[in-house]
This record gives C-alpha cells, sequence and structure tokens, in this order.
C-alpha cells in the first residue's frame, strides 16, 4: 500500500498550519486596532470559512495562474504553486486562515484593556506588547485555533484538488485518495484511508478538548 498520502497530508497541513498561524495572528491584532473598514475586511477575511472548497481553489487557480501578473513573477523565480505541492500547502492555509483569525481576534479582544494600559506604562510597545501580553494572555485560545487549523488542513479535499491536482506521491493527500479509490472501484482502499482520517482528526479532537477543558477549570479557580 503507497502510504505517500498519508505523509503528504501530514506535510501539508503542519506547514499550512504554521503559515496560517504565522499570517493570521498579527492579521487578527492589526484588525482588532482598526476602526475604520474593519467590518468589510472582517467579512473578506472570514469568506473562505463560508464559501465552497472548489470557489476558494477556483480564485486561487485565478490568482496563481501563469496568465497573471503574480503568476508570472512566481514562474520568473521557479516558484511555480499550481499542480505542485506549494499549491496543496496555500490550499489548506487559505480555507483554514478564518479559524485561526477570527479565534485570535476574539481572544484579543477580550482582554482587560487595563492590562494593556499598564503594560505601556512599563514601557511594552508595538512587537514587544504583542509578544509579551496579546499572545500569552490568549495562549490556550491560539493554541485551540491551530490545532482546529490543522484538523481543518487534513481533511481539506476541494480547494487543494484545484489547484494542487492529484498526482501520486506529489500531490495526493488522503482526502483526494479516497477519492481516487472510489473513482477506481477500490471501496477497500478509500475505507483505509477514511479510518486513518478519522483517527487523526478524533485525535486532534481530543487535544483540543483537553486544552478546552482545563482553560474551563483554570478559569473556574481564579
Amino acid at each position: 500500500m503507497d502510504l505517500s498520502p498519508l505523509w503528504i497530508s501530514c506535510a501539508v497541513s503542519l506547514a499550512s498550519t504554521a503559515l496560517t498561524t504565522v499570517i493570521a495572528v498579527p492579521v487578527a491584532k492589526l484588525i482588532t486596532s482598526l476602526k475604520k473598514l474593519r467590518r468589510f475586511l472582517d467579512i473578506l477575511l472570514s469568506l473562505p470559512l463560508v464559501l465552497p472548497p472548489t470557489v476558494v481553489g477556483f480564485f486561487l487557480l485565478i490568482l496563481f495562474g501563469r496568465n497573471t501578473l503574480l503568476g508570472r513573477i512566481l514562474d520568473a523565480l521557479k516558484l511555480n504553486v499550481i499542480f505542485t505541492i506549494r499549491g496543496a500547502v496555500i490550499a489548506a492555509a487559505v480555507v483554514s486562515f478564518p479559524i485561526v483569525y477570527r479565534t485570535a481576534r476574539a481572544a484579543f479582544e477580550q482582554i482587560d484593556p487595563d492590562l494593556i494600559d499598564v503594560a505601556r506604562l512599563l514601557g511594552y510597545s508595538g512587537i514587544n506588547l504583542f509578544f509579551s501580553v496579546y499572545v500569552p494572555l490568549s495562549f490556550r485560545a491560539l493554541a485551540v485555533a491551530v490545532i482546529l487549523s490543522f484538523a481543518r488542513a487534513i481533511g481539506e479535499f476541494g480547494a487543494t484538488i484545484m489547484i494542487a491536482g492529484n498526482i501520486p506521491g506529489r500531490t495526493r493527500t488522503m482526502s483526494v485518495a479516497v477519492y481516487t479509490a472510489m473513482q477506481s472501484g477500490d471501496r477497500r482502499l478509500a475505507y483505509i484511508w477514511t479510518a486513518v482520517i478519522l483517527a487523526l482528526s478524533f485525535v486532534v479532537l481530543f487535544l483540543m478538548d483537553y486544552l478546552v477543558s482545563r482553560q474551563y477549570r483554570s478559569s473556574e479557580h481564579d
């Protein structure tokens, strides 16, 4: 049995989760500090949460296609996205972005403003304030968001197959492998990959539930 879909899915999920976290958390902090265009940007950044994944994949195809400016630049740099593992990472990152973004934004908005004022009086500002106050106070919420982002990336199918395709050993993830197995009539293989996805998802959600329950118990003690 070819195990490459498992390794590809794990690699794509880890890379996309890291990419999503690095981008979504600072963006969430930026949005909370905005007064103008805040609602519009919030809706725009949340769109992948409600759009069909195939539509997201279609937009990514348009964005990274060779006929666009971005596509030409990436092509000149030999950084092709279409039908590559990079495309799979970007697809998973875009689809899971709203999970981290919205959770981080909500967590930042719940921080007591008095704590922020005290930190500023102590000399914290900018990046130091972000990493020394905002992130530590929101750590558990951010951890849950990162875990959910990973779980979402593990099961991503629509956007992935649109932009990364279905290349064995290169871009075929477990979700795509289930689809391929069913198309070829190999139900046994489809069952196996489905069971693996279910097991991974269960472990991820169990970890998330553990973190949430710990947070709830610690808040009760406080």
